[in-house]
């Protein structure tokens, strides 16, 4: 645990002269262009993190992701998820977070640059500031991650959806794309003490096209989401 943990505090300081730079990217590129040179070292970063707790990450169904700003909504098993889909999904995304982050150094301005939206969850009128905050990042053309358990499930069963996280795709004209993540919580949360390397499962599934989106009841398809994201999860525990 420490050694990724040095790691990780390394890489950043080693980032800050590439944060300044993309900084300063031409504003004329387009938001996929800015997306990709951006993203390029946080991606970098949790693939170096992935590797050094000596775990095996594999992913399937890339090509269910659509061309274009999607809503990508997983699962949330451990601590490790954002770094193995940060590292393993080629399409850059921000995710949603916690304010509490906003405070470190450095890694919160990485956050703030691939479009992290902050929220605390704890002031009602700031989460509903935060939600519309997502909704026009997702209209500029940037993709975005959400767990709508809320908090970490340590791979028992899935915690009801909320409703918010989903109506943001609604709201802003995207798809939504499933993802079920498995494996993150086995390799930390249910360890007793540092790390344990494992085998870690990411299924990227069939994507939900804006025009669904658009016609669906906000709660049904919460519900919709939440089954295949479980469906996907049983099957891979019973091929296990």
């Amino acid at each position: 645990m420490m050694y990724v943990l040095i790691y990780m505090g390394l890489y950043l300081l080693y980032s800050i002269p590439t944060l300044q730079k993309v900084k300063k990217l031409d504003e004329n590129l387009t938001v996929e262009k800015q997306d990709l040179i951006i993203h390029e070292l946080p991606k970098r970063w949790s693939r170096g993190i992935m590797k050094r707790t000596g775990s095996n990450v594999h992913i399937s169904g890339l090509k269910s992701i659509p061309v274009g700003p999607v809503l990508f909504v997983a699962n949330h098993a451990g601590d490790f998820d954002i770094p193995v889909l940060l590292g393993s999904i080629p399409k850059p995304f921000g995710f949603i977070s916690k304010i509490e982050v906003k405070k470190l150094p450095i890694i919160s301005d990485w956050m703030m640059m691939i479009s992290c939206i902050f929220i605390d969850r704890k002031n009602r009128r700031q989460a509903v500031q935060s939600i519309r905050e997502s909704v026009e990042v997702l209209k500029e053309g940037h993709s975005l991650l959400i767990f709508p358990e809320g908090t970490r499930n340590k791979g028992g069963g899935l915690k009801e959806f909320k409703t918010g996280g989903i109506r943001m795709a609604k709201d802003a004209g995207v798809p939504i794309v499933p993802i079920a993540i498995r494996g993150t919580a086995d390799m930390f949360e249910n360890q007793r003490r540092g790390i344990k390397p494992c085998d870690i499962y990411v299924e990227i599934l069939p994507s939900l096209s804006s025009a669904y989106v658009a016609e669906a009841d906000v709660k049904t398809l919460s519900i919709e989401v939440q089954g295949i994201i479980q469906a996907s999860l049983d099957q891979t525990r019973k091929a296990s």
